[in-house]
């Protein structure tokens, strides 16, 4: 048994999870059925490329790291060849109950994982392959969401309250880019793990880490602050004429139908220092008209921090501290330890930043729900090396 979990690398297995929940929240939808299927196939995918993983560097491991299971003799070629077949055909037929766009992107993922262990991993093109699996591991738990809730579903409530329309699945594809080009460096830290040798890719995985983390918080604090300028929509008593109407914050205006014809006139919320623009009849003319206050615009109410804000912070900052530490001390002592040590933060990194991407858009519940598999993590690894 501890020989297929080391083959398995079963700690790194709760890294996976999240990428599916991660993709429902980016499209507005909460976790259903369908993100139970993705969650299911991407365990399977993920584990049967660890297993074709280790068969296609066998002979490779015989010299590198002769106590993995297959150059031990502790598991046959043969079997952990089977298991990687078994565990791709489990993986597509789980994605197959999610719907066909599901099965699709599962495919994609599939034939992207076996490239990568049969042909790519061990050329330039592999640290592009693996961040593509990952991208497209998160794509498929939004479109499985997806189909599975219809396409007249609306938003989460409870826990992950968010008050627009659930999008469509290019609404995920920020979150797919971001864990992708995590995954870009970690995977190219690893191409030294065996050796060693290298202080310029961990120095430049650091860096695009923190750039990372910050894209992520501000992003999410951004989503959530209104942006002058932005209106909706309202109709007036006249027919066909409409007007756009802001929401009550301070410098806004909304657009209201003047009596003559093409006229405008701009009015304010109420507020000091507004002031109104109407245009003279027929003259094209716009005079200032103050309201209510005398000089100066009001300034603009600044956006205090939420629940969801600090959740935010708290999972982006989880996620630099778990993988720079690592990557860091790999810099400045490029040794085979410290790159696996590196590595091996860099894929339990994955999970806070999963829980950060969720947070982001909206779903700090999922995001809890993500960081709790941490514990799990740590503790496994602590048995069973992620690398």
């Amino acid at each position: 048994m501890r020989a297929w979990s080391e083959l398995f690398r079963v700690s790194a297995l709760f890294s996976v999870p999240g990428d599916a929940l991660a993709g429902a929240a980016a499209v507005g939808r909460g976790p259903g059925r369908g993100t139970a299927f993705a969650v299911g196939a991407s365990l399977c995918l993920y584990e049967a490329g660890m297993a074709l993983n280790d068969w296609a560097d066998r002979e490779e491991d015989a010299v590198d790291r002769p106590h993995r299971p297959i150059p031990s003799g502790r598991v046959s070629p043969a079997a952990a060849l089977g298991a990687a077949g078994v565990l791709t055909a489990a993986g597509l037929a789980l994605a197959a109950r999610a719907g066909r766009p599901a099965l699709a992107v599962a495919t994609g993922l599939a034939a992207t994982v076996w490239a990568y262990d049969l042909r790519l991993k061990h050329t330039k093109a592999g640290p592009a392959a693996m961040a593509a699996a990952r991208s497209l591991d998160l794509l498929l738990g939004a479109t499985a969401t997806a189909a599975g809730s219809g396409t007249a579903a609306t938003a989460r409530g409870g826990v992950d309250n968010v008050a627009a329309p659930a999008g469509s699945v290019r609404d995920a594809l920020p979150a797919a880019l971001v864990l992708g080009a995590h995954t870009y460096g970690v995977t190219a830290v690893s191409r030294h793990e065996a050796q060693g040798g290298s202080t310029a890719v961990p120095l430049a995985v650091l860096a695009t880490t923190a750039a990372l983390g910050t894209a992520v918080l501000t992003a999410g604090r951004a989503g959530r602050t209104g942006t002058p300028g932005e209106h909706g929509a309202a109709r007036t008593k006249g027919p066909g004429e409409h007007r756009p109407v802001r929401a009550g914050v301070p410098g806004e205006h909304r657009l209201v139908r003047a009596q003559g014809p093409g006229a405008h006139r701009a009015v304010p919320n109420q507020g000091p220092g507004e002031h109104r623009v109407v245009q003279a009849g027929g003259s094209g003319e716009r005079l200032p008209v103050p309201t209510r206050g005398l000089g100066a615009h009001r300034p603009t109410r600044p956006h205090h921090l939420t629940p969801a804000d600090l959740l935010l912070t708290v999972f982006t900052g989880a996620y630099l501290r778990t993988a720079g530490p690592p990557l860091l001390h790999a810099a400045l002592n490029p040794s085979p330890p410290l790159t696996q040590r590196a590595v091996g933060g860099g894929i339990r990194a994955m999970i806070p930043l999963q829980a950060a991407l969720a947070a982001r858009n909206g779903a700090p519940g999922s995001g809890l729900a993500v960081m709790a598999l941490v514990p799990l993590a740590r503790s496994l690894a602590r048995k069973v090396s992620p690398t």
